[in-house]
């Protein structure tokens, strides 16, 4: 019976994060993403706390795979976030000595 809700809680997880993200303009994809990864730091404390736990060999896959799962969608979370940030930088500016030994000389 336990398995049973288990895997309702988990279906109903699934459809309403699907609902949820297809309803996100893709203007708000990046922020949101960037905001997310203090969530998914919660995800790893569960899952470490689901790894550890000495119930079963199956829970404790689980737990493993929750938490390199949950790993990689802070990394991945972090690197959209640089790669954002980067995108509002300085630009540095072209070497103008360069531009101008490419000019035709007039002088002749």
């Amino acid at each position: 019976m336990d398995l049973l809700v288990a895997l309702t809680l988990l279906m109903l997880a699934v459809f309403l994060g699907v609902e949820l993200i297809t309803k996100v303009p893709p203007t708000l994809h990046t922020p949101l993403m960037s905001g997310s990864n203090a969530i998914s730091g919660i995800t790893i404390v569960g899952a470490l706390v689901a790894a550890g736990a000495d119930h079963s060999a199956f829970t404790t896959f689980l737990g493993f795979a929750a938490v390199a799962l949950a790993m990689i969608n802070v990394v991945g979370g972090f690197m959209v976030t640089h790669r954002m940030l980067g995108m509002f930088g300085r630009t540095r500016r072209r070497d103008t000595t360069a531009d101008s030994s490419d000019a035709p000389d007039s002088a002749s």
